[in-house]
C-alpha cells in the first residue's frame, strides 16, 4: 500500500484546500468558500500571510501523487505550563473517498511528530459538535475532551 506523503502547501494548492474544506464541512454548516474561485484576491492574500508566518503552516497530504488531505498547524507560544508551546490543528480534512483507510490517523500522527520537533508540549484542536465520527476518531488517537469551545463570528 502506498504511504502518505505530507508536504508544505504551495499557492497552486489553494483550490485543493478549498475543495477539501468544503467536502469536510460539518452537516448544516454554511459554505462560504468556492474552490472554483481560488484565484480570488482574498484567498491569495490569506495564503501570502500564512506563507510569511513561520508559526502558521499549511500542509498537503498526497497518496501516490494524488492530493487527498490537508491541515493547518499554528504554533502558539504560551506562558502557562512554564512557557509551553502548543500546536493548534485547524482545517484537518481527508477527501471523502479516502476516509476510513487510516490516512487521517497517519496525518495526525505526522502532525504530532512535527509539533514535537518544533518544541510543542501539547497538540490541540476543535471539532464541530455535529461531527461525532470525528470526535471518536480523535479520541482513538489519544485526544481528550478537556474543554468546551466557543466561537464568535465577527
Amino acid at each position: 500500500m502506498p504511504q502518505l506523503s505530507i508536504r508544505p502547501a504551495i499557492r497552486d494548492d489553494i483550490a485543493t484546500i478549498l475543495a477539501l474544506s468544503i467536502g469536510g464541512n460539518a452537516p448544516g454548516r454554511a459554505i462560504i468558500d468556492d474552490a472554483d474561485d481560488a484565484q480570488n484576491d482574498e484567498y491569495q492574500r490569506a495564503f501570502d500571510l500564512i506563507e510569511q508566518d513561520p508559526n502558521n503552516l499549511f500542509f498537503i497530504a498526497e497518496l501516490a501523487g494524488e492530493k487527498v488531505g490537508c491541515m493547518q498547524i499554528n504554533l502558539l507560544q504560551g506562558l502557562a505550563g512554564r512557557g509551553r508551546k502548543r500546536a493548534q490543528l485547524e482545517g484537518v480534512h481527508i477527501r471523502a473517498d479516502h476516509r476510513g483507510k487510516g490516512l487521517g490517523g497517519e496525518m495526525i500522527e505526522w502532525a504530532i511528530a512535527f509539533a514535537k520537533s518544533k518544541g510543542a508540549g501539547m497538540v490541540q484542536l476543535t471539532s464541530s459538535k455535529n461531527r461525532p465520527d470525528a470526535h471518536r476518531f480523535y479520541e482513538r488517537l489519544g485526544f481528550d475532551r478537556s474543554h468546551e469551545g466557543f466561537k464568535l463570528s465577527l
